[in-house]
């Protein structure tokens, strides 16, 4: 039995009927290196011990009676694949179109809180004969390194490798009594409130460290919360979700971050910022002040001997999306998250994860459903724009069951008042871009998606670099650069 972390379980605080904390990855494998044939039963029989011996896929949450402390995760004693494992069947003609309308279908309902928080599904029916793989995972679960890392254990990394070592079954958790769940809650209440006296001293010597750093000679600033203008993407949200796909190859982008003496976050974010341009210019809706983008900060370097699933902090960067010059928005990017990067140092990577371990639920989780209740994501100023992701991926090819993957989209949650998220991640030479927001609040996203070929090739040429390498959604395959929207 462990008790969840502050940040983990504050995932599951913000959860709200129109607020779902998971993350998903849409991936799509070739089938034909399957050794003997793919076949959904083989795929499955291989798949279950692996899934069934991984603590993360067989733990389920208990609930501290009265909520007067963070839940904990115990073994589920009957663990049942076939709850968590579907097969579905996509109609011809099977284009990625139709896999991301399938993903957005799936992110549009929450996780079943009674069972482990986590869904697999193998779609079949693809183009040409290639067969999706859908997940979804509860965000108090993982974070986008941890999700990498956990979803590698599936993999191979070859077509037909030696079988693995059979691991013994791990010991089944009794379900705590509520006496004891309650006696461990009062006593880690105990300290609760010498360690919020040394958080707060803690915390005002850090925004001290950030007025000053905001206050010196150097030009470089990282944007501020609450300072974004209001948009479309920015309004309560609902329950349904949106998806769409595109690719562009890494390569291209690596010419543009030694072309403009940047960094390949810097590219990806020049990138979104000139597709966003474009979707809010023909909605005759582009401001002047630029948007502000949350871009996550993995901490699992540093914290690598802190418990818990997600070890995040969070930088805030300008989107300049109103300068018509594309050199000059690449300067501003870089400069603000130049500055973003000095005073995440400057605060302390820490602070948000310190702070979350003091979130009480029955504080956190009524406020936040409140919040959406009563739209209040509405009546404010929007605290951000959006949240864009880079999560690195490999280099090499990866295999489930035999099946190569050619392609894996990462999806993370969508925001109230911020209903658009970006994740991209590298595979093989190609960064696969996964798109998500709310179908209701903005149902262009297709079109925001079809924007980042177009945002590529407009910075390359203000480069002086020749057009984009058309990609498909494998190396080597010329079938077109842009787009697979749902």
């Amino acid at each position: 039995m462990e008790r969840l972390t502050g940040l983990d379980a504050s995932f599951l605080y913000m959860e709200t009927p129109s607020l779902h904390m998971h993350v998903s990855m849409a991936a799509v494998f070739d089938p034909s290196t399957v050794p003997g044939g793919y076949s959904f039963e083989k795929l499955r029989d291989l798949v279950a011990p692996r899934l069934a011996q991984a603590p993360v896929f067989r733990r389920r949450l208990v609930e501290v009676p009265l909520r007067l402390g963070h839940p904990y995760w115990i073994e589920e004693q009957d663990f049942d694949l076939d709850a968590h494992m579907y097969r579905a069947t996509l109609p011809a003609p099977g284009s990625l179109e139709q896999l991301a309308q399938y993903v957005g279908e799936v992110s549009s309902h929450p996780l079943d809180r009674s069972r482990p928080l986590w869904e697999m599904h193998i779609v079949e029916g693809l183009e040409d004969g290639k067969v999706g793989l859908v997940t979804k995972i509860h965000h108090s679960t993982i974070d986008g390194v941890s999700g990498a890392e956990l979803l590698a254990q599936l993999f191979d990394l070859e077509p037909d490798p030696p079988p693995r070592e059979v691991v013994e079954e791990p010991a089944i958790d009794t379900e705590p009594s509520g006496v004891s769940l309650v006696a461990r809650a009062l006593a880690a209440s105990i300290t609760a409130p010498f360690d919020i006296t040394r958080l707060v001293w803690r915390t005002g010597k850090s925004v001290l460290n950030v007025r000053r750093v905001r206050r010196g000679p150097d030009e470089a600033k990282g944007a501020l919360p609450l300072t974004t203008p209001r948009t479309s993407l920015n309004t309560a949200i609902t329950p349904n979700r949106k998806v769409a796909l595109a690719t562009i190859s890494l390569a291209d982008v690596k010419e543009l971050k030694n072309a403009f003496d940047v960094t390949v976050n810097d590219v990806i974010l020049a990138i979104c910022t000139g597709a966003l341009r474009r979707y809010l210019q023909d909605r005759d809706e582009l401001p002047n002040d630029p948007l502000v983008a949350v871009v996550p900060v993995s901490m699992h370097p540093s914290m690598a001997d802190h418990r818990g699933a997600n070890k995040l902090s969070a930088m805030f960067v300008n989107l300049p999306c109103g300068t018509d010059d594309p050199k000059e928005r690449v300067e501003i990017i870089r400069s603000g998250s130049k500055g973003a990067k000095v005073e995440h140092v400057a605060l302390g990577a820490d602070v948000l994860i310190n702070w979350a371990e003091h979130a009480t639920p029955n504080v956190f989780a009524p406020a936040a459903r409140a919040y959406t209740r009563l739209r209040l994501a509405d009546r404010h100023r929007p605290i951000h724009s959006l949240v864009i992701s880079n999560v690195p991926g490999p280099d090499f090819p990866l295999y489930l069951g035999g099946a190569e993957m050619i392609a894996a989209f990462p999806l993370g949650p969508v925001m109230d008042g911020a209903g658009l998220n970006v994740t991209v991640m590298s595979y093989r030479g190609v960064l696969n871009w996964g798109l998500i927001a709310c179908a209701d609040t903005v149902p262009g996203v297709a079109s925001i998606a079809g924007a980042i070929a177009e945002s590529l090739d407009e910075l390359r040429s203000a480069a002086g670099l020749g057009p984009s390498t058309p990609t498909g959604i494998a190396p080597g395959e010329a079938s077109g650069t842009g787009p697979y929207p749902g």
